[in-house]
């Protein structure tokens, strides 16, 4: 697990460095790391949170609401099970 834990911390650093080495004026303090590993440090707001986490039309894997990788869309799970449940 710390293998983990540490790639999390760097990729993390690198997301911040990212950001600053912008112009303050051009900082979204959200993109991805090599066009593939998403961030997102913006403040989460309610509906973000919904929007994310539980999301029956959007993708299994999404962004984090905060942070740096990826997290399960458990909406989207859900419609998944119902639809294959359904066709049964």
């Amino acid at each position: 697990m710390k293998p983990l834990k540490v790639l999390v911390a760097v990729l993390t650093i690198a997301a911040v460095i990212k950001e600053l080495r912008l112009p303050k004026e051009e900082r979204a303090w959200h993109g991805a790391l090599g066009g593939f590993v998403p961030y997102d440090f913006r403040m989460p707001t309610f509906t973000k949170v919904k929007e994310t986490l539980w999301n029956p039309d959007g993708a299994i894997v999404v962004g984090r609401v905060f942070g740096v990788g990826w997290t399960i869309n458990l909406g989207a799970v859900v419609a998944k099970v119902r639809s294959l449940s359904s066709s049964d």
